[in-house]
């Protein structure tokens, strides 16, 4: 059972992992990245994410390592606080309270610093030197940089840290018409007095001699013809490595023009550039939200990928009915299939089918819709490109689901399926349908239905796509489409009207008008709701239709951006937006009061919404919640995916342990609430122990030793006399019956005695009588957890 106070809004995944550079471990064993406000540690050689390390309640925006403790990693938050984590045993160690907007961290080893101190005259045997006073800072530690001359009038110190303010500048060419010299990065040589910067204009410049203003140089290396990202120098210093736009890495070796090396097609923008402390190791952080690991000979070894946010998702959020996965687009071209659970992107589907060429000039073809037919089993796409207002190119391909290969293989291909702009398309998904049916509804002002065919010739058996009905109303625009549960009527809408057809014989049935706007969003009910249609204009009015009557049930005012329906009951989830944020109900069709209200769940815009059915149906029990049994609602702002759902209990994290605890535990937890409800009594659980709980909490690097903690560990299972119950004594004389009967007998004595021993309470008795070898032979019993019998 769930509280009903266990519901909030909680963020689940989908931010930016190039939002900052990628840290490496001290050993290249793990790397960190930011992730909204979470800190993400991943295993450099499995790509699997070993930790999240929460704790900040705003965006990250810098790591660094401790350079005083390798296995420690500082953040800092626009929250104002630095924390301090473990990172291998995922905890947070200290926090610091700043309490300012912090956009970046950096950390140095410790500075020393040259004191004078004044010792007091006492008698005591230990005296306190409190008198500091600062003379000099960032200093070496060792005696030998530092030297006093007569009469303490000089003392030299050798510097390490330049604590010098200079300016250069660089003016635009006078030859060169719009030369671009902006800086855009900067990196320091680790070895050398040298500063690497990149500019606008694609070049890099190494600057030396730059304790004097006067006297400073600078060389220049040029490859990249856009501006420069990021720079980063090797370890050694030896190589100096540079990435843009081109989606290369270039590394500069001995910072000469001639002597290059490059790790071309990487996919996207180069946005960030890491040097692993050990050197073995680069990564590079891209704009497609992807952290790429690479060895020191230039070959990528690992790939982390996050959720791909276009600045326009045209096609929604869908959900694939095979792998449950989150659909939408990707990067260019792509659809991308991304684990909601995981938080990480299973693959990319190749729907153009062309080279992506990176110019902000030129007009690319866009992926605008997508839908899932027929359980998974098809998939239809739209893509469009349009460079002048009356040259439109359109395509439409079907795909299907090929259980041999495990992917969607084209089918076809439709070349200007409509003369305008495709607004709508969707499948019939009704259980009993003979035929695959789609519908497209476009901007010409016609709605077609498409049909699946057989295409077969002398050659082999196919099947393929073609056009069976063209609809249209009054030269109106087709805007919306959707079908009803049982597939046996069509919804159209025509800007401000909404049709219905008759899906057998495409004749229409009746017309629904109210003349609010144009119709924005439609949708059926769904099982005992099945008879009405919902409809939201622009206008800011939520409609319901009775399609028995054929009249309006009800209507409010309400500003809808989102409307889903919930596959697997009558619910129907809404977000409006208002000046404040967006506001979330649920509601269903036959009522128009709200199950459930939620004010400012977002202060961003929701772009768009889904219904995500769970794999173990949850409990709710108050009314208002009951509309997340069976499925979770997740809604897309432009940061990030978010769930309206998260338990309050605390859980184990998804670790080789919680597949061996973690179910025991939820099997622990049912036969919990089956005892209260038969008011027997149980055997403690094993979260209860404190050796259990102080194995399992504790770092590993601080345990005592196992010697000690095994006998405290065995000890904690046996039960005191002073707290036995009167149910062992049934186990016992049942483990002795079972010698010479079968398990059926077994259960019904257990169950008969059960009742008898409590009713005479013969309990206190009969262990009074144990003999010592009889009690060490029955602690061995209690070892074993019989508790499942009683759920029998």
């Amino acid at each position: 059972m769930v509280e009903e106070d266990s519901v909030r809004v909680v963020r689940c995944g989908g931010s930016e992992l190039n939002f900052r550079r990628a840290v490496f471990s001290a050993d290249s064993k793990y790397i960190f990245c930011v992730s909204g406000d979470f800190v993400k540690v991943h295993s450099t050689a499995t790509e699997e994410c070993v930790h999240i390390l929460q704790g900040h309640r705003n965006l990250v925006t810098g790591i660094q390592l401790n350079p005083n403790n390798h296995l420690q990693l500082y953040s800092c938050s626009f929250d104002g606080t630095i924390k301090l984590w473990d990172y291998i045993d995922g905890i947070l160690i200290k926090t610091f309270i700043v309490g300012h907007k912090l956009h970046a961290l950096f950390t140095l080893a410790y500075v020393f610093q040259l004191v004078s101190v004044k010792l007091p005259k006492s008698s005591s045997q230990e005296i306190e030197a409190k008198e500091l006073s600062f003379v000099l800072d960032y200093i070496n530690q060792s005696p030998k940089c530092i030297a006093f001359g007569n009469e303490v009038k000089f003392a030299l110190v050798f510097y390490f840290v330049y604590k010098i303010s200079l300016q250069f500048t660089l003016s635009s060419s006078k030859n060169k018409k719009h030369a671009k010299n902006n800086f855009t990065c900067v990196a320091c040589h680790p070895k050398e007095d040298c500063i690497a910067t990149g500019h606008k204009d694609g070049k890099i410049r190494l600057w030396r001699n730059f304790d004097d203003d006067k006297k400073y140089t600078y060389t220049c290396l040029h490859w990249h013809h856009d501006l420069v990202m990021d720079l980063a120098f090797s370890v050694t210093g030896t190589s100096l490595l540079s990435g843009g736009r081109e989606s290369v890495l270039v590394e500069w070796r001995d910072a000469t023009e001639k002597n290059k090396e490059f790790l071309p097609r990487l996919g996207a923008t180069i946005e960030h550039i890491s040097v692993s402390p050990a050197g073995d190791l680069f990564c590079t952080s891209h704009s497609d939200n992807k952290i790429i690991i690479i060895h020191r000979n230039l070959e990528a070894s690992a790939v982390i990928q996050g959720l791909v946010k276009d600045s326009n998702i045209f096609t929604g959020l869908m959900i694939d009915p095979r792998t449950k996965a989150l659909v939408l687009n990707g990067k260019p071209g792509h659809l991308q299939f991304y684990s909601l659970q995981h938080d990480k992107q299973l693959y990319n589907l190749d729907i153009i089918q062309q080279e992506y060429i990176n110019d902000y000039g030129l007009i690319q073809i866009e992926l605008t819709k997508a839908a899932f037919g027929c359980y998974g089993n098809w998939l239809a796409t739209v893509e469009q490109r349009q460079e002048k207002e009356t040259e439109l190119e359109l395509q439409m391909k079907l795909w299907m689901y090929n259980k041999k290969t495990q992917g969607f293989v084209l089918n076809t291909k439709v070349n200007m399926p409509h003369e305008d702009h495709i607004t709508a398309l969707c499948f019939c998904n009704a259980e009993k349908l003979e035929n695959p049916t789609l519908v497209t509804a476009s901007k010409d002002g016609h709605f077609k239905v498409w049909i699946l065919t057989d295409d077969s010739d002398i050659y082999k058996k196919a099947v393929g796509w073609t056009c069976d009905f063209v609809g249209s109303y009054h030269k109106y625009q087709a805007t919306n489409c959707c079908f009803s549960e049982d597939g046996s009527l069509l919804a159209v809408g025509f800007e401000e009207i909404v049709t219905i057809w008759d899906s057998e014989t495409w004749e229409l049935k009746c017309t629904f008008c109210q003349r609010a706007g144009n119709i924005r969003h439609l949708c059926f009910g769904r099982l005992t709701c099945s008879k009405y249609l919902l409809g939201a204009t622009e206008n800011g009015i939520l409609c319901c239709w009775n399609l028995l009557s054929c009249a309006l049930e009800w209507s409010a005012k309400l500003n809808v951006r989102v409307m889903e329906p919930d596959p697997h009951s009558e619910n129907i989830a809404a977000i409006s937006q208002s000046s404040v944020g967006s506001d979330l109900f649920v509601f269903k069709p036959s009522e128009p009061r709200p199950l459930y209200i939620q004010k400012n769940i977002s202060r961003e815009e929701v772009q768009w919404g889904v219904f995500v059915p769970r794999d173990v149906p949850e409990s709710f029990t108050s009314e208002a919640y009951q509309w997340l049994n069976r499925s979770q609602f997740y809604f897309l702002t432009k940061s990030q995916v978010t769930i309206p759902l998260q338990k309050a209990e605390e859980s184990l994290p998804t670790t080789p342990f919680y597949f061996i605890l973690g179910k025991h535990r939820e099997q622990q937890d049912e036969k919990i609430n089956e005892a209260l409800e038969s008011e027997l009594v149980q055997l403690p659980l094993t979260e209860n122990i404190p050796a259990i709980s102080e194995l399992l909490h504790t770092p590993a690097h601080v345990l005592p030793s196992a010697a000690f903690l095994c006998s405290k560990f065995v000890n904690s299972l046996l039960l005191s006399k002073e707290t036995k119950s009167c149910e062992e004594i049934p186990e016992d004389v049942d483990m002795e019956e079972e010698k010479e009967s079968d398990d059926s007998d077994v259960e019904n004595d257990f169950t008969e005695k059960t009742q008898d021993t409590n009713d005479t309470d013969l309990g206190e008795d009969i262990i009074h009588q144990l003999s010592k070898s009889e009690e060490k032979e029955l602690r061995k019993f209690r070892k074993v957890d019989y508790s499942w019998i009683t759920v029998l």
